[in-house]
């Protein structure tokens, strides 16, 4: 097993599957989000709002003009739907059938958040969906006397998401970030394939998506986050069959991590230079070793760390100067002023008067996606003086 390919040619492969290496691939508009959308396999949904939250933050960095109106309309549209893909994710709607695994897992007892489920409770809720319509979970009310904390959710909210979870519910949009649930037998269009996949086409769905999205990838990552050992072995099998018909290679990085790749690895496309704010939740890096190793970059999110043990800070932001990762900033907007405070910057190596130049650009950008119209740059390391200035 040869490897005849750079760690630079690894990036911009990544890079250009990711839509991150020339801004626009995908296009604008809602056509632009639902191609984004079908080349990811999935984006994932996340409640942290210091910022924009990291669905619309992974659709602004890769759409031109991305709003969230245009995400609102493909659901409303029925061209996405949420459900799950290794966590709570907006998916293509054709790859429904692709869910049904879980649903059907969850709803022959495997767990998915709560030690048991009120049937009672749940055939209740699905007969007032099905006579009133779409409802929310404060559209039921909660007779308990006290409550342990904020995922104390009410009864009521518990037996909306399990019928989520089981698939007798979608969601058909939300109001601030809260969910409108329907019956799914009223939401999933007619032409949908409801076709239960066998063990062999689950995996080939999820070779299918990680090729598309990232152009090579290692074995465990086809399964990143998914159980069961049949799968496992099928995703092999099947990965081993698509070498053997010359329809993937494998190869190396400079790591000798064995990896899965598209044959057309190398690309001839300039790699833009630009400084790109990623959320934490990025596709490109949702999988911290496969980051490593491609970019040669150690991210943690710190908002799951004690406070006295964060060096980057609360909700660090990965920042991306064309094909390298060169630092994090920690910001948090302040919405009723309208401002974008830069709380910590951290460089990985001095920046250049070009990378500095670069991302005061980007926080311009990023500012104005946060609908802030002022910069505040709080911290005073020394890698933050030359951004004050120029912002």
């Amino acid at each position: 097993m040869a490897n005849s390919f750079s760690v630079d040619q690894f990036r911009k492969k990544a890079l250009l599957c990711q839509g991150l290496l020339r801004y626009g691939s995908f296009g604008r508009g809602s056509a632009g989000v639902r191609s984004c959308i079908q080349q990811l396999g999935y984006v994932q949904i996340d409640t942290i709002s210091v910022v924009e939250r990291a669905h619309h933050h992974v659709l602004w960095s890769r759409v031109p003009g991305y709003r969230q109106s245009l995400l609102d309309k493909l659901v409303s549209d029925k061209k996405v739907f949420e459900y799950w893909f290794h966590a709570a994710a907006y998916l293509p709607i054709e790859d429904y059938r692709f869910a049904l695994p879980r649903m059907h897992g969850i709803k022959s007892g495997e767990k998915h958040w709560f030690a048991g489920k009120d049937k009672r409770l749940m055939r209740r809720i699905l007969k007032r969906l099905e006579s009133e319509g779409p409802l929310m979970a404060r559209d039921f009310e909660d007779k308990r006397q006290s409550k342990s904390g904020w995922w104390d959710w009410k009864p009521a909210k518990q037996a909306l998401e399990q019928l989520f979870m089981e698939g007798d519910v979608m969601v058909v949009g939300r109001r601030g970030f809260q969910k409108v649930y329907d019956l799914t037998e009223r939401v999933l269009p007619e032409s949908v394939n409801t076709a239960l996949p066998d063990v062999q086409e689950q995996a080939n769905h999820l070779i299918d998506t990680t090729i598309r999205a990232h152009g090579f990838a290692a074995l465990k990552s086809f399964t990143y986050l998914r159980k069961g050992r049949m799968l496992r072995n099928s995703v092999y099998e099947q990965l081993e069959q698509r070498v053997e018909d010359k329809q993937l290679m494998k190869t190396a990085l400079p790591c000798d991590t064995q990896v899965y790749a598209d044959p057309e690895l190398s690309s001839r496309k300039r790699v833009s230079e630009t400084v790109k704010i990623l959320s934490p939740f990025d596709n490109c890096l949702i999988q911290r070793e496969r980051c490593r190793r491609v970019f040669d970059f150690n991210y943690q999110i710190e908002c799951y760390v004690p406070s006295s043990k964060r060096v980057h800070g609360y909700f660090c932001l990965p920042l991306l100067y064309g094909d390298r990762f060169v630092g994090q900033v920690d910001c948090k907007v302040d919405r009723k002023a309208g401002l974008l405070d830069i709380k910590s910057l951290h460089l990985i190596d001095a920046g250049s008067s070009a990378l500095y130049l670069r991302l005061a650009e980007a926080f311009q950008s990023y500012a104005a996606f946060n609908s802030c119209s002022e910069i505040r740059v709080s911290c005073n390391a020394a890698s933050s003086k030359p951004l004050a200035a120029l912002l």
